[in-house]
């Protein structure tokens, strides 16, 4: 896991060719009118969905994990507090999807992280998160999730 600033991005650019394509979209795209929706960037190898909500309640958060996919999470607006652990500490909830590459895992483990606009998250797969989370009283947030598919 990784968090960071967008401006920062290019400095993740030699983890790999896909990564460095998905901070380039991040970091040309203004996504202040765009509507909510998938977006490909590179087919199934690189997509975006760009979302609007209102973060909830830690009690209403689910950790969550992928096997497929990297996740870059960026905060367009808002704040949200996203957890962050380690998939291997984590019991099992609801095995894993391959159609949807998703898993759903519980624990009292991992840390609460804080995203602002312009932050971002940098997810592999054995890290587990629990996104969409408010901090304090739940608020509107633009966020932009990048999915990158590993080979």
């Amino acid at each position: 896991m990784i968090v960071d600033c967008l401006e920062n991005a290019e400095n993740y650019a030699g983890m790999g060719e896909r990564i460095a394509t998905a901070f380039e979209y991040l970091g040309k795209t203004d996504f202040s009118t765009m509507p909510d929706g998938k977006v490909e960037i590179r087919g199934d190898e690189i997509f975006a969905m760009v979302q609007r909500y209102e973060t909830k309640p830690r009690e209403q958060g689910k950790w969550e994990a992928h096997r497929k996919h990297i996740d870059i999470q960026f905060l367009v607006a808002g704040r949200e507090l996203i957890g962050v652990g380690d998939v291997n500490a984590m019991c099992v909830t609801e095995v894993y999807s391959d159609e949807s590459d998703v898993m759903f895992l519980d624990s009292d483990e991992g840390d609460l992280i804080t995203l602002s606009k312009g932050r971002f998250v940098l997810l592999f797969p054995h890290d587990a998160h629990m996104p969409s989370l408010a901090e304090g009283s739940p608020s509107a947030v633009t966020k932009v999730v990048v999915k990158i598919k590993v080979d």
